[in-house]
């Protein structure tokens, strides 16, 4: 007699459904670490997007039609760090295709700039531009209170920057703040278990070693993406996701 297969963790997402990882949508001279997309570029990106029947929506909506079986068709778009010009630039073009999304804030640097980078200095968006995203419908989450790696900080630092940061953003926008972005893709067993306990409904990472809810592996977007490499990204995916199953 075949002995059952053991039960998954509760939390475990089999298969993970698809996330773009984003970071900054703006026009550039000089973009060393590749975290900015060109406003046309990412135009034709959602364009490719919606020309193959799939929509982009924020991690909660993605979460939550997994869970009932109905995420077919459905990737979850992520914006890390919060930077102002995804209330410029990104907003208007995910409205213009319908699009939802999540973005990831920097709690402690709201209104200024990308401080933690060696890179050209580019504008955070203020407590306005963070509460007019919510207000049309996009998903404000935590990205911690100073976008530090998590697995250097002590005990008391690492629940400051989970528990702190969610606050101040849910005082913020008045709603509940349920998602988290470990800051440079940095997160080992302990803090995916404080981030957990924490009371967050779920993490993004980029590529875990063990993907779950508190750790959900995401794919880099940039401006070298066009339809090619959009393409072999889905593919990658798709082979991933069936390996897993």
């Amino acid at each position: 007699m075949t002995e059952p297969a053991p039960a998954r963790p509760a939390e475990e997402i089999r298969p993970a459904p698809l996330v773009l990882m984003y970071h900054s949508v703006d026009h550039f001279d000089e973009d060393p670490h590749l975290v900015t997309v060109s406003p046309a570029r990412f135009e034709r990106q959602l364009a490719w997007l919606r020309a193959r029947d799939l929509r982009g929506v924020g991690m909660r909506e993605l979460l939550d039609a997994h869970a009932a079986g109905r995420a077919r068709g459905l990737v979850g778009l992520t914006f890390d760090d919060g930077y102002a010009d995804f209330a410029t630039r990104a907003l208007p073009a995910l409205l213009r295709y319908g699009f939802g999304a999540t973005v990831f804030i920097v709690s402690g640097r709201i209104g200024t700039y990308n401080a933690w980078d060696d890179g050209p200095r580019k504008p955070l968006m203020t407590a306005d531009q963070i509460r007019t995203v919510a207000g049309a419908g996009i998903e404000v989450a935590s990205h911690g209170r100073h976008h530090v790696s998590l697995p250097r900080t002590d005990d008391t630092e690492l629940r400051e920057e989970l528990e702190e940061s969610r606050a101040a953003l849910e005082e913020l926008v008045d709603r509940p703040v349920n998602g988290f972005a470990y800051p440079y893709g940095h997160a080992t067993s302990r803090e995916i278990d404080a981030v957990r306990a924490a009371g967050y409904d779920y993490a993004c990472d980029i590529a875990p070693d063990e993907p779950s809810r508190h750790a959900l592996p995401r794919t880099y977007v940039g401006d070298r993406d066009g339809p090619l490499r959009m393409r072999a990204k889905l593919v990658r995916h798709e082979l991933r996701r069936r390996s897993r199953v």
